[in-house]
């Protein structure tokens, strides 16, 4: 597992768009697994799940991101999971760090 958490401001629809199209376009075998929207008055949650094929562990793994906010004060964490093909021990993360390597470097254009 990696993880990602990072706090700033920016419009949370503006936000939760860029990270769909950024993870889709960020590889060929990545898909979206599913989703949730939530709200409650003026805070926001959303959470996407996608998922993608890697080269280096030859196995798939997933990156679940979530948007937290409120009037365009956001809180947002990605994980990802997977990518190990041990029986009882994780003993490869190349895949998973790579997945997240590669949307953060997405988000930080976004995000300058």
């Amino acid at each position: 597992m990696a993880q990602y958490t990072q706090h700033f401001t920016a419009n949370f629809e503006d936000l939760l768009s860029y990270v769909d199209d950024s993870v889709m376009r960020g590889s060929f075998s990545a898909s979206r697994e599913g989703g949730s929207n939530f709200s409650l008055g003026d805070v926001r949650c959303a959470t996407r799940v996608y998922e993608r094929y890697s080269y280096i562990g030859s196995n798939r793994l997933s990156l679940t991101v979530t948007l937290f906010g409120r009037d365009g004060d956001i809180q947002l964490t990605a994980i990802t999971a997977g990518g190990s093909q041990a029986l009882m021990f994780k003993i490869n993360t190349w895949g998973e760090e790579a997945f997240l390597e590669k949307f953060v470097s997405q988000l930080e254009k976004y995000l300058h």
